[in-house]
């Protein structure tokens, strides 16, 4: 019998690392602050289910415009914060980011 295929596994880190410095819709990092230091740490898991969500359509192949209008939603609809002239880049950066970052998955259990 064949042994299951190894699922992939996220680094929850490195999203974080993309989401918190190109997205962060609601602007909860000052300036020079990261999501691992400090009091930012309290809420460094607030955009999570977002970017697994966003991380999870690229892997399996969504197209890129689709995830970007996801994350354009859930900054907009679901956290309530207003459509800026910056909205769409940061998306789409934040996008790019997540799809070229070859370490975000791994094949470890």
């Amino acid at each position: 019998m064949a042994p299951f295929p190894t699922r992939p596994k996220l680094s929850l880190s490195r999203l974080r690392d993309i989401g918190w410095s190109l997205w962060d819709p609601i602007g909860l990092l000052g300036p020079e602050q990261r999501w691992n230091e400090g009091d930012a740490q309290d809420f460094a898991d607030e955009y999570d289910s977002y970017l697994i969500e966003a991380a999870g359509l690229l892997r399996r192949g969504a197209p890129d415009q689709e995830v970007v209008d996801l994350l354009v939603s859930r900054e907009t609809v679901r956290m309530g914060a207003p459509l800026r002239t910056d909205t769409y880049e940061r998306a789409r950066s934040t996008v790019a980011a997540i799809k070229a970052d070859k370490e975000l998955w791994t094949n470890s259990v």
